[in-house]
């Protein structure tokens, strides 16, 4: 988890490129670690509750975790509930996916704006001699 979360400081230079693509399967992966069984829970739950086929049941899930919904209200009290609490669920899956995915991204941008060029360096140190030069 430590290699998630481990980026530049912002007194270092941008990472490279091969290894902000890294960083980034990484994290597409952690993605997608956490999709595979939040959807087979969501077909569990369907087939159990619900009394769907597995390719109807993937189907419920899958919308139901993309954010979609469903197609169909559940027939039965406890088809209903869990299909509400699993829901809930995906809403909450879907922000961590998708800031795990965009971490890298954002992380990358923002950070290039504040590192400085050295031409800007040597600009700003130029000004800064001159300025202690001529007092006003």
């Amino acid at each position: 988890m430590d290699r998630l979360l481990r980026f530049e400081h912002r007194a270092q230079p941008v990472a490279p490129r091969h290894l902000f693509l890294r960083r980034l399967g990484i994290n597409l992966g952690a993605a997608l670690a956490i999709l595979a069984p939040s959807l087979v829970i969501g077909m569990i739950g369907f087939v159990v509750f619900e009394g769907k086929d597995w390719v109807e049941a993937y189907d419920y899930a899958a919308m139901i975790l993309s954010g979609m919904g469903p197609f169909e209200e559940a027939t039965t009290n406890a088809g209903r509930i869990f299909e509400g609490t699993y829901a809930l669920f995906s809403g909450l899956t879907v922000v961590v996916v998708a800031s795990l995915i965009l971490a890298p991204v954002f992380h990358r941008v923002l950070h290039s704006f504040h590192v400085e060029d050295d031409e800007d360096e040597k600009k700003d140190e130029k000004a800064a001699k001159k300025g202690s030069r001529n007092p006003r």
